[in-house]
């Protein structure tokens, strides 16, 4: 080369000099792929240590959710036989969960608008212990009640929060991935709750033994909660408040690496006169959020079908156990004994983990396809799936016995495989995307709380339905709820697969 001749090749201190000379969002700094000091690069994000832990405390909330209200598919005919309960007083105990879940997603959840997402993640956690102890301990039926509905609360403000931390905290192009993959914990928590009932009838077949199982979680989650205590605020819910020096710390906390990159963090103040301390807490409110024209049109999709889903979803998964006593001839109603009632329960408990399996094996689809298919199209070929499912059990239950257990095993197999590789997740995975920062918990919130009046519902009036009008009509009536899902999914759609959470709003 000439002495006078340019040097073309790229300085890469000056390259990284000028991009760290330059605002930028939090989202920014997240999605983007390092580059070293040499000028080298990676293919993908690398995912700091930081963003591992807060993903894995995460998972914790769909795990307990999972264990608590599935487990009580098995146990609530254990605390209706120790206090003497009718029909109508069980319906409480199925319900309070559920119940508690609405009532927390929505006054809860939407309080991460205004506290930090961090603050309620912990509280969350504080308070589901708390209700736990009180549970192990019950002496009555209303303590029961009230405890069930308190692990609701904590378990419902963990619907917005949890996914807000995770999808706060993420690049982009693995958000679905990531967000799913600890909604898939849900699933795990559902087998171990199963299996978890199977073991400790197994080993202490006692009307007590609900209390064991309860017990069991109390440990984990006293280890999952100290583990939040050492994680980083949103720097995404920072910026949307103004507060840029906690900001920049955060992201550097969340960011750190090992080597430094980048070697700086400066964020662009994205917050506006409409957006200070006193206007984000309105703007929080339900109220603000119905006034927002787009805001209304995603309420509308995260909201009707997954209510319509939870129909499902709660009706088959808490009442499986349940239909197969019915099938198998093993109906706890029926039971002579303590002793029979115990095995029945454990022969129904065998039946559900093995339905329960195809739940795993949906959502680790889900997860592989999220991404490359988009969240609409899944969560509509999955309300399609369920509905199959529902109709091929509804058909083995007018069948005789020696005919129906194929259809109704495989039917059910069907509905857990498509509900959680579409609506199950997709629901779940949409109401934390479609709603801009200063809204988001409220809006996540709404849309969970609005699909656990479906939960509570169901859950409350299966039983009755059940006895009144047959398993065969309840589930063609669940079908059509699916289908009607798949319809509102696609009139609504909003597709975010790819997209930053700065292009919402």
């Amino acid at each position: 080369m000439e002495k006078n001749e340019p040097d073309d090749t790229p300085n890469p201190s000056l390259t990284e000099n000028a991009r760290f000379s330059e605002h930028h969002s939090a989202d920014y700094y997240i999605d983007e792929t390092p580059v070293w000091c040499d000028g080298t690069s990676i293919p993908q994000n690398i995912f700091t240590p930081m963003q591992w832990r807060i993903w894995w405390l995460a998972t914790a909330g769909k795990f307990f959710e999972g264990m608590i209200v599935f487990m009580t598919g098995v146990s609530h005919i254990l605390i209706a036989k120790e206090f003497g309960l009718t029909a109508f007083s069980m319906g409480f105990v199925t319900s309070a969960t559920l119940f508690g879940i609405l009532v927390g997603a929505i006054t809860l959840g939407g309080l991460s608008d205004h506290y930090g997402r961090r603050k309620m993640f912990i509280a969350e956690m504080i308070m589901f212990i708390f209700f736990l102890v009180i549970l192990t301990f019950a002496d009555s039926f209303l303590v029961i009640v009230i405890s069930l509905f308190g692990l609701g609360l904590a378990l419902g403000c963990d619907y917005p929060t949890a996914h807000m931390m995770i999808s706060e905290s993420m690049a982009s192009r693995m958000r679905g991935r990531l967000v799913l993959g600890a909604f898939s914990f849900q699933a795990v928590g559902i087998l171990v709750g199963t299996g978890l009932a199977f073991l400790v009838l197994s080993w202490y077949p006692s009307l007590e033994a609900w209390r064991y199982m309860y017990a069991a979680a109390i440990v984990p989650a006293i280890l999952i909660t100290v583990g939040r205590f050492y994680i980083p605020e949103s720097a995404i819910w920072l910026l949307a408040k103004g507060r840029m020096p906690e900001a920049e710390k955060s992201i550097s906390q969340l960011l750190k690496r090992d080597p430094p990159y980048p070697s700086r963090f400066l964020l662009k103040n994205v917050a506006t006169a409409e957006t200070n301390e006193k206007k984000i807490g309105e703007l929080s409110s339900v109220k603000h959020l119905l006034q927002d024209r787009n805001s209304r049109k995603a309420i509308k999709l995260s909201s009707i079908p997954w209510f319509l889903q939870d129909l499902g979803t709660y009706g088959v998964g808490i009442f499986t156990p349940v239909i197969l006593a019915n099938v198998l001839g093993y109906a706890s109603p029926h039971a002579h004994s303590i002793s029979e009632l115990i095995h029945n329960k454990v022969e129904a408990a065998k039946g559900a983990a093995l339905i329960d399996v195809m739940l795993v094996v949906g959502v680790i689809l889900a997860i592989i396809f999220v991404d490359r298919v988009g969240r609409i199209r899944l969560q509509v070929l999955g309300f399609l799936g369920c509905a199959l499912g529902l109709l091929i059990a509804a058909y083995g239950e007018s069948l005789n016995t020696s005919q129906q257990l194929p259809f109704i095993f495989g039917g059910l197999m069907l509905f857990n495989l498509m509900n959680n590789l579409g609506p199950n997740s997709q629901t779940y995975l949409i109401a934390g995307e479609v709603f801009p920062t200063r809204y988001r918990g409220a809006g996540a919130g709404l849309a969970a709380s609005v699909s656990k009046f479906g939960g509570v519902a169901i859950a409350f009036f299966f039983p009755i339905l059940l006895s009144d009008i047959g398993a065969s009509m309840l589930l063609n009536a669940l079908a059509v709820t699916s289908l009607i899902g798949a319809v509102i999914t696609w009139k609504y759609r909003i597709e975010m697969t790819g997209k930053s959470l700065d292009d919402v709003g």
